[in-house]
């Protein structure tokens, strides 16, 4: 179980977060916590391990610190890191048994609904794709066949559709079915799922809680120490979807800004959203800050500080324009993720492939830390230059 501390996550982070909160067997009085690359650990004399570990392909004690701090900021019960995103979301399907139904969103991250699909399906799970942004959708789906799992991901990526996970969390609980919730552009500083209802939050930690593109990471966290969560738990440690101890150490390291980095890209994010709006070469910009986005009443209601740095572009010159301007960007750089300190620029359609809800004319941006107004220059210039 992972120790809490009453600190709040401003403080937590403003403050580079707490000491004894974060290793608490801190004997050295050291800021940062150390790195322990040992892979296995000496028994005791009576050939017990009173440490409570024993091999680092199912724990390690540089994961306390950054498990600490997030399940702080969740408000939850314990939290664990993975070895990446798709090691954390998919460990919570493995954890369930053939036959078991689930509910998913259409609109998620790709690679996680292929693999429902194919994976998924082939080891015996019952999956149905529905639209769960849409009000009462889920408590319907469950009203005509009982589910084991309702799988959320809000905002949706990349439509940043928003789910009412209040409202989903009762119906789950009339079902009896479990609620699980991809949080990870929302991040545990907008949106709190745990509080809101939801049994397990998952973070890609790659993104915002790393936030410099340079960490591969997952992490789980639960609202209450089930036998499921330990069955997770326990799975973890039989698949070895660990991280390795350094890249544990560096999520850390980018935690201790989220706060800043989290404010600056929300900030950006809705004022390019708001210019972009006015912009003759724009079809249309999804991001749940505009009032009139479909889901920004229940992104009101749910997010708090910020609706994210997250956002998606629509151009009037459809495809052909989409895949030029993000060629010719020279500030917003072309490459898949999201979350770091660098604006990213994406032509999602060419990446889903046949089969993805995703226009063809859409852009995905991942607003970064530089400068809000550079970024919309930068944009507007590769605009202009398709028309030429």
């Amino acid at each position: 179980m992972t120790k809490k501390s009453n600190f709040t996550h401003q403080s937590l982070l403003a403050q580079g977060t707490a000491i004894d909160s974060l290793h608490p067997d801190n004997d050295k009085q050291s800021l940062i916590p150390p790195v322990y690359n040992s892979t296995t650990f000496i028994r005791d004399e009576d050939n017990q391990y009173r440490s409570g570990r024993v091999y680092s392909r199912a724990d390690n004690p540089t994961y306390r610190a950054p498990e600490a701090l997030l399940a702080n900021l969740e408000e939850a019960a314990d939290a664990r890191l993975f070895s990446s995103g798709m090691a954390a979301a998919t460990s919570v399907f493995l954890a369930l048994k053939p036959g078991d139904k689930i509910i998913a969103p259409t609109i998620m991250y790709w690679a996680l609904r292929n693999w429902l699909k194919t994976f998924g399906q082939d080891m015996g799970l019952k999956v149905r794709f529905i639209d769960t942004h849409v009000a009462d959708a889920v408590d319907a789906a469950l009203q005509q066949e009982p589910a084991r799992l309702v799988w959320l991901e809000t905002p949706g990526n990349p439509l940043w559709t928003i789910s009412d996970i209040s409202a989903i969390a009762a119906s789950c609980r009339q079902h009896g079915a479990m609620l699980a919730v991809d949080s990870t552009v929302a991040t545990p500083l907008l949106t709190k799922p745990l509080t809101l209802g939801a049994d397990i939050v998952m973070h890609s930690a790659t993104k915002y809680l790393n936030g410099h593109s340079d960490v591969i990471s997952g992490a789980l966290a639960c609202r209450e120490d089930s036998a499921f969560w330990q069955r997770i738990v326990s799975l973890r440690a039989q698949n070895g979807c660990v991280p390795g101890p350094n890249d544990a150490a560096q999520l850390l390291r980018g935690m201790r800004t989220l706060f800043l980095r989290v404010r600056e890209s929300c900030q950006s994010a809705l004022w390019l959203a708001e210019q972009l709006q006015a912009s003759s070469q724009v079809k249309a910009v999804l991001y749940p800050g505009l009032p009139g986005f479909e889901g920004h009443q229940i992104a009101s209601q749910q997010m708090n500080g910020g609706f994210g740095g997250m956002l998606s572009i629509r151009l009037v010159g459809g495809s052909g324009q989409a895949i030029h301007t993000a060629a010719k960007t020279r500030l917003w750089k072309r490459a898949t993720s999201l979350g770091g300190v660098e604006s990213l620029i994406e032509h999602r359609a060419s990446i889903e492939g046949d089969g993805s809800p995703v226009p063809d004319d859409l852009l995905r941006l991942s607003v970064g830390i530089e400068s809000k107004e550079d970024l919309l220059t930068d944009l507007q210039q590769a605009f202009e230059s398709f028309k030429k």
